[in-house]
């Protein structure tokens, strides 16, 4: 108990703020963070990414597959349709298997390679980077928008800003729409909102969607990452010494400060000098504002946007490259990196076995389920021929995406007469309700409640049969 933990001082980072005081009070701009341009190799990544999940975040819902979207989440209907797969209430363990797929993912990767979903795939990263893009076309590059937002408005100004809040609106409305196009009919949704014909909610959560859109990217922007997401509170649970962050190497920047191009590496070196020319570029292009130099902080989302601007840097100094980049706490302490650790093999080994499940679920669902629902009122009823009858009817959910035929039986019912339907073609997607009557000699019946079965099965000439059984009872309590 007699050992304290180190503390290190670190001083404040400094958040390039408008300095309100150059006008008095004439104009307070909103404080905050002015993202700086940057290009490498780390952002053309991650704009790749960003680029393929936007287009199939936009393009999905467009899709058709046999005849109708092929990506339809109707709550009103209670199905999910996917291409071939139809989900119902009854499948709600194929999405508890996917969330815990999708968790163990989340945990595997963030072992290896700390919050890369957060910089690389992060919807609220994406929308953000592509904010802060159009940004930077209608109003200039950082020290552009810095000097826009301190001097008074004129017209120069307020075209600029009226531009770019059309545009972030614009983009948010698209975005709402499309998010709103996987829970209805996405073409129709278009058509109705543009010519002021949709209904209520449908109006109501596009509008919704699109003042979320507009605040989170074009207002909040670091703000959901650092004070609302909890996933910056836990990631901690999930590193460990070996795994991969950006991080600044001390050892090799410090001390750090200013240089000229021609003296050479050695030079600075005997001078006391490290590799950090404390240009302060690293923070300039950080979108959460932190300085990665004070070392791993919670709000830094491993965009790798500081990693770029300092071998940008780095090059130009004809300095070796890597003094920000992805490496791990055991490589910057002078060790090697273990890749296969317990942890990440545990994570692997579960996030495979659950993966397995989810494929053997989906594998093994079959296409069709009936559910039987009795008629008890009347409980039972005699025919004109002393038959006793009992009424039920017959629910046939077909869950593909395919018209099929199916036949009805009746197992373990000695001596009964079956009354309806004993073949019914469903759509595909749909409930098919049947109404039907079974009668039977009650001389045949030996106990008050007689089991039996429904079976119904498909008739496909092409494929295996699919059957399902279900148990149900035949009643008649005067015996």
């Amino acid at each position: 108990m007699s050992e304290r933990i180190p503390v290190k001082n670190i001083s404040p980072v400094k958040v390039h703020y408008p300095d309100k005081n150059k006008h008095g009070n004439s104009y307070t701009p909103r404080n905050r963070i002015y993202v700086r341009a940057v290009t490498g190799m780390l952002e053309n990544i991650r704009r790749f990414f960003g680029m393929f999940f936007l287009s199939g975040f936009a393009l999905l819902p467009w899709l058709q597959f046999n005849g109708s979207q092929a990506v339809l989440l109707d709550f009103g209907a209670q199905r999910f349709k996917i291409f071939a797969l139809t989900l119902w209430p009854q499948d709600l363990t194929l999405f508890a298997w996917i969330l815990i797929v999708a968790a163990f993912a989340l945990f595997f990767v963030t072992t290896f390679a700390g919050r890369v979903w957060c910089g690389f795939m992060c919807p609220q990263t994406t929308w953000t980077f592509l904010y802060i893009w159009f940004e930077e076309k209608i109003e200039g590059s950082r020290n552009k928008r810095m000097k826009l937002d301190e001097r008074k408005m004129d017209f120069d100004k307020l075209w600029r800003k009226a531009l770019k809040h059309f545009t972030w609106i614009g983009i948010a409305l698209i975005t709402a729409l499309t998010f709103v196009g996987y829970f209805t009919p996405i073409d129709s949704l278009f058509v109705a909102f543009f010519t002021f014909s949709s209904g209520f909610w449908a109006v109501f959560w596009v509008l919704f969607f699109t003042l979320c859109t507009y605040g989170n990217a074009g207002w909040m922007r670091e703000i959901m990452c650092t004070h609302i997401c909890p996933y910056a509170r836990f990631q901690s649970a999930m590193f460990d010494k070996d795994t991969f962050t950006v991080a600044y190497n001390t050892a090799r920047g410090e001390q750090r400060g200013p240089r000229g191009q021609k003296v050479s590496r050695e030079e600075n070196q005997t001078k006391g000098l490290g590799d950090c020319i404390d240009c302060n570029l690293c923070v300039q292009v950080c979108p959460t504002g932190i300085d990665i130099r004070n070392g791993l902080q919670y709000e830094c989302i491993n965009c790798g946007a500081c990693v770029d601007a300092c071998n940008d840097v780095m090059e130009k100094m004809n300095y070796p490259k890597g003094l920000i980049s992805f490496t791990s706490e055991t490589e910057l302490a002078g060790g090697k990196t273990k890749i296969f650790r317990p942890k990440l093999i545990g994570y692997g080994i579960v996030l495979l076995l659950m993966s397995g499940l989810l494929v053997f679920d989906i594998a093994t669902r079959k296409p069709l389920e009936i559910d039987i629902i009795k008629d008890r009122v009347p409980m039972y009823r005699e025919t004109g021929n002393g038959l006793i009858e009992n009424v039920f009817t017959l629910k046939i959910l077909n869950k593909s995406q395919y018209t099929q035929r199916y036949d009805i039986y009746i197992d373990n019912l000695e001596g009964h007469t079956y009354i309806g339907e004993d073949e019914v073609t469903v759509s595909g997607g749909e409930v098919f309700n049947l109404p039907l009557s079974i009668a039977i000699n009650p001389n045949k019946l030996t106990q008050e409640s007689t089991a039996f079965s429904f079976r119904v099965e498909s008739i496909d000439a092409e494929n295996t049969p699919v059957t399902v059984q279900e148990i149900s009872k035949f009643l008649y309590p005067n015996l």
